[in-house]
């Protein structure tokens, strides 16, 4: 039986958990935040549609209360995590849009609210690889110093067919760029990615993967595609419906993507949350803990672990 190294339970994969675990000592909690920040790709600096996917909330569906300061937000959900984790500690997650893509002075009024509250200990910011001015990235690498940062990109897919469909208006050439400006800073980049992008293959999916393990981040959030309500992306599947994948093609997908990925990259989601009240497929979404269950019992199944086809 194989044992993976970066593990102390049955998971066969670098999980966020065991990361927090072994850099913290103590149990982390991200505190989801909505800022009010809006998106290039929504303001037309870039595009007015969005991503095609996104919801009204912009990826931020389990984020705080907008009509909230963010102070109020923090502590609405901390409150909820101290009756179960009552000496956890907490990363402010700035996630709904786009949350570098304002002035310098905004920006680090609501960072560091966050930051000077009782046992925050880190930042996650979620963003896009075009909106991180060299001002702000400065600004950025003094943070670093003081806390734990994580810049989170969102590329979604390598393949320039799929991101002119989703509407993603970024380049990957500018990804990349901006992947090694951060990490010249010593800032940890996470990417998110999206399984199950209309017309995409189980190779081109992996081939995603494959690239980025040839870059230098930290870790990765893998995500399958929702179809929710009131989005392009549910208009266009109404219009003319695409394969979603079936759990069972995700899980392989998976699979295949955790064994091309360096084990010492940390695996930060693996499925996805979406409001049942929102989603219109896939439905056995709504069930996170079978998927990870599955993806656990499939790869006890096939002896695979994560980095094992990795060269």
């Amino acid at each position: 039986m194989t044992k993976f190294l970066y593990s102390d339970s049955n998971k066969r994969y670098h999980t966020l958990d065991y990361f927090y675990k072994h850099k913290f000592k103590s149990k982390i909690f991200k505190v989801s935040l909505n800022a009010g920040f809006t998106c290039p790709n929504i303001d037309g600096t870039v595009g007015t549609k969005g991503c095609i996917y996104c919801s009204k909330s912009g990826s931020g569906d389990f984020a705080g209360n907008p009509n909230d300061d963010l102070i109020k937000q923090f502590e609405t959900i901390k409150n909820i995590v101290l009756n179960k984790w009552p000496k956890a500690k907490y990363i402010g997650y700035f996630q709904a849009r786009t949350n570098t893509y304002a002035p310098l002075s905004i920006l680090k009024e609501k960072y560091e609210t966050i930051l000077s509250l009782p046992n925050v200990v880190g930042l996650n910011i979620a963003t896009r690889s075009d909106s991180i001015t060299d001002e702000c990235l400065d600004y950025l690498e003094e943070l670093n110093k003081k806390t734990y940062l994580t810049i989170e990109l969102g590329l979604q897919t390598i393949h320039e067919k799929t991101a002119t469909l989703i509407n993603r208006c970024s380049t990957l050439e500018n990804f990349e760029k901006m992947v090694y400006k951060l990490k010249q800073k010593n800032i940890n980049v996470v990417v998110h990615i999206i399984n199950g992008l209309p017309y995409e293959t189980k190779k081109m999916m992996i081939d995603t993967v494959k690239y980025l393990n040839k870059l230098p981040i930290d870790g990765i959030k893998i995500h399958m595609l929702h179809i929710v309500k009131d989005t392009q992306l549910a208009y266009m599947y109404k219009q003319e419906p695409f394969h979603v994948l079936t759990r069972d093609e995700y899980v392989d997908i998976v699979i295949n993507q955790l064994e091309n990925l360096r084990p010492e990259i940390v695996i930060h989601r693996i499925t996805g949350d979406p409001k049942k009240e929102d989603l219109i497929e896939p439905t056995w979404l709504l069930k996170k803990f079978c998927v990870l269950n599955e993806i656990d019992k499939e790869m006890v199944k096939r002896d695979s672990y994560q980095g094992k086809s990795v060269n």
